[in-house]
């Protein structure tokens, strides 16, 4: 069972370690992902309400999922991203609660779309399809087998084209 609320300003050291873990890789010291996280809270693409993470029982944060300021053309839209789960507790549903709520949190906030690279084998179960069905394209053509978008209540089927990330993204 899992605990799903903002970010506090207590928990960005262990949202960076988290995220860090979760992305690790053999031979890699820092994955991107990681200062990633900090590079989008800098920016004006943040938004503080879709800064979630996941604390178990015992209040330790063991998730993060964030969603910031995207565009399709020059149409306010979000991107999410990072999704992180630390390793020891991936598998188990925490991945899924943060997803839900920040669909949830989106939702509620009145966002139209939201858009994410990622796996077509996971998010379609949070109705995700490809971004490609909208007439949307991502900033990088080898993108658009894993590009994927999910339409909220206020999407309008007139927003398409070309989806730019916000300018963190850039300096992955």
């Amino acid at each position: 069972m899992v605990l799903v609320r903002r970010e506090s300003p207590a928990d960005v050291d262990v949202i960076r370690a988290v995220t860090a873990a979760a992305f690790a890789k053999p031979g890699l010291d820092t994955p991107v992902e990681a200062p990633l996280v900090g590079w989008l809270r800098a920016s004006p693409a943040w938004i503080a309400e879709l800064s979630l993470v996941a604390a178990d029982l015992d209040g330790d944060v063991i998730g993060h999922v964030v969603c910031t300021r995207g565009t399709v053309e020059a149409s306010p839209v979000l991107a999410l991203g990072p999704l992180s789960v630390r390793p020891d507790r991936q598998r188990r549903g925490v991945g899924k609660a943060l997803v839900h709520a920040v669909l949830g949190a989106a939702e509620a906030l009145g966002e139209p779309l939201v858009a994410l690279l990622g796996s077509t084998g996971y998010y379609p179960r949070f109705g995700f399809r490809l971004a490609s069905e909208y007439g949307i394209m991502p900033g990088h053509p080898e993108w658009t087998p894993d590009f994927q978008v999910r339409a909220l209540t206020a999407y309008d089927p007139a927003v398409r084209g070309q989806f730019a990330y916000p300018e963190p993204f850039d300096r992955l």
